[in-house]
């Protein structure tokens, strides 16, 4: 399985989810799985929510999958409060990941 990484910045929000959700899409679109590397990224909102739900639908309508790495306490309480921790494969480390997914 082919994998490649997008690292985030401190904020997933409304005024760089568009540039984000085109970082994962041009993953996506080479046939390859994305880990997001969210270690720098200490705030996500609702419209970042929305961006990590649509690029894990893209990637499972293409057999792909959508991991995320590093994610902080901050962002972690926000997706268990919206559910969104039980939709993706969360690891510490981006070599975890890779360990895991790749076995």
């Amino acid at each position: 399985m082919n994998i490649e990484s997008y690292k985030l910045g401190e904020e997933l929000d409304s005024f760089n989810y568009q540039e984000v959700q085109d970082g994962i899409l041009a993953i996506l679109e080479k046939g390859c799985s994305a880990v997001l590397d969210m270690t720098a990224c200490t705030y996500v909102s609702s419209t970042g929510l929305r961006v990590l739900l649509y690029t894990k639908k893209v990637a499972a309508s293409k057999g792909l999958k959508v991991y995320l790495v590093g994610v902080s306490a901050e962002v972690n309480d926000v997706m268990v409060v919206t559910g969104f921790n039980g939709f993706f494969d969360s690891f510490n480390t981006i070599e975890e990941c890779l360990e895991e997914v790749k076995g």
